[in-house]
């Protein structure tokens, strides 16, 4: 388990985000559009960043913890040249909270340097982790993502990339890659697509991001999706794709079209705007209510709020305002100080509740803590009546594809009913969308995506041991006709 800072946690009633990768070939201020793209993507992580970056011959980078902004306020930037660079922006999934464990990670190896960013988690980490250490390797961090690197630097394939091959062919899990040479920028997703990650130009320059909403920063054009299980290759050649491991069934991460997502993204090939609205909308059918006003929880809850409110013909308006300058209180967490974690946040507008039955709409419902002092803070404004209603199912298992959750048993939806926690929040009702209506608003994509947080159904097993069969090497779908062979 990795460590904690004794710090209030803000909103622990929600999941934390994952992390954010960029990548850029092709322009000379390839390190400047990376910060900027790791800008837009500072919502998928908070506790550090990093940039790393190739003049052709050498790669030089610079990591820390904080926000982009606060990694990069002084002339780094300046220092890290080059036409090539990748940049990632991290909240912990696995290993600890520490600046060793924020990347990109740059190693030097018999073929020279290597550097690699990583959105995702690999659930047989461990045991490939407990197996190189027994051959003899030596690792700097706790983080699965150095599994990579060691198992690229072991391999006996010739050359680079089908060394990538061999290293990707033994891990299992969810993966969506930024990685560099000294000359070549590499992208590549996990073979059932788990997490996002987009192709797009800059002028004459190529980019990859986790979302669309870093080429809108930087001005760039989105090109494609990068396809589950397709790796491209990047450099003074163009780009070649290759697709070199089995084909699986596609289970994109539901949870990115809920919350983790920019709305403003278009992510799996669908403007996450547009999704919300939906789900408040097929959330309203569900489950209406006699009310006066739907309020969102900012700032996530928005959309799916405005849904909910169109489809019901009830009045949206913002009875909750967000305060968008707290980061976290390094205080000692005693229950007094807890309770006024939501009110640094969040404050009522009397003027809105007092005296109405009121609608409130969020995204997610994880342990229950927040929501129980959502629903208090909108009682003591005055609402005469509290209906919350969330735009997901109920939350029953954790992630183990690279979405830090609690454990299953802090799940409140895993040790209580609906009725159990509509009363434990202090509701007046409490209702969820159905699975039924999540893959409704899925449309064609329905089945395509991963529901395991609230279906408990696990496309990946996340507990392997030792002697499950790893894939084989080369051994997918053959690459397009136009498509590069390994080199």
């Amino acid at each position: 388990m990795e460590q904690r800072s004794r710090a209030v946690q803000l909103t622990p009633d929600k999941f934390h985000d994952e992390c954010g990768v960029v990548g850029v070939f092709g322009d000379l201020e390839a390190a400047n559009l990376a910060y900027l793209g790791l800008h837009a993507l500072q919502h998928r992580g908070q506790e550090g960043a990093g940039i790393a970056a190739s003049d052709g011959t050498t790669i030089q980078t610079f990591r820390g913890r904080g926000l982009v902004g606060e990694v990069f306020g002084g002339p780094e930037l300046s220092q890290l040249r080059g036409g090539l660079a990748i940049g990632h922006v991290r909240y912990s999934t696995t290993g600890e909270s520490s600046v060793r464990n924020v990347q990109p990670f740059v190693v030097r190896y018999r073929d020279g340097q290597v550097g690699i960013a990583h959105n995702g988690n690999l659930v047989n980490s461990a045991l490939l982790r407990e197996e190189l250490e027994h051959k003899g390797s030596i690792f700097g961090t706790t983080s699965d993502t150095e599994v990579i690197l060691h198992l690229i630097a072991s391999s006996r394939q010739p050359t680079f990339i089908n060394r990538l091959v061999d290293a990707l062919s033994r891990v299992s899990g969810a993966y969506s890659l930024v990685l560099m040479t000294e000359d070549t920028l590499v992208g590549v997703r996990d073979p059932h697509g788990f997490r996002p990650l987009v192709l797009g130009r800059k002028g004459g320059a190529w980019v990859l991001a986790s979302e669309t909403c870093a080429l809108d920063l930087i001005g760039g054009t989105l090109e494609r999706e990068v396809e589950p299980g397709e790796m491209v290759i990047i450099d003074r050649e163009g780009l070649q794709v290759l697709r070199p491991f089995p084909r699986q069934p596609r289970r994109a991460c539901v949870f990115e079209h809920i919350y983790f997502a920019r709305p403003d993204s278009r992510v799996f090939g669908t403007m996450v705007y547009d999704r919300r609205l939906e789900l408040g909308r097929l959330l309203a059918r569900e489950h209406p209510v006699p009310a006066d006003v739907v309020v969102p929880v900012p700032d996530s809850g928005v959309p799916g709020a405005l849904g909910y409110a169109e489809e019901a013909g009830v009045p949206f308006q913002f009875g909750l305002l967000r305060s968008h300058y707290v980061g976290r209180t390094f205080i000692e967490p005693s229950q007094q100080i807890r309770d006024f974690g939501v009110k640094l946040k969040l404050s009522p507008v009397r003027g809105v509740l007092e005296g109405r039955r009121v609608v409130v709409v969020d995204d997610s419902l994880v342990r229950g803590t927040t929501s129980r002092k959502i629903v208090r803070m909108l009682r003591d404004a005055g609402a005469r009546q509290v209906h919350v209603r969330i735009t997901a199912p109920p939350t029953r298992g954790s992630c183990f594809y690279g979405v830090d959750t609690p454990t299953t048993e802090e799940l409140i939806a895993h040790r209580m009913g609906i009725e159990s926690i509509r009363h434990h929040i202090g509701a007046d009702t409490l209702a969820y969308l159905s699975l039924d209506g999540l893959r409704k608003a899925q449309g064609e994509e329905r089945g395509q995506f991963c529901e395991a947080c609230f279906s408990l159904d696990y496309p990946v097993d996340p507990y392997p041991t030792a002697e499950d069969p790893q894939l084989p090497l080369f051994g997918g779908v053959p690459a397009d006709s136009e498509d590069a062979e390994p080199t």
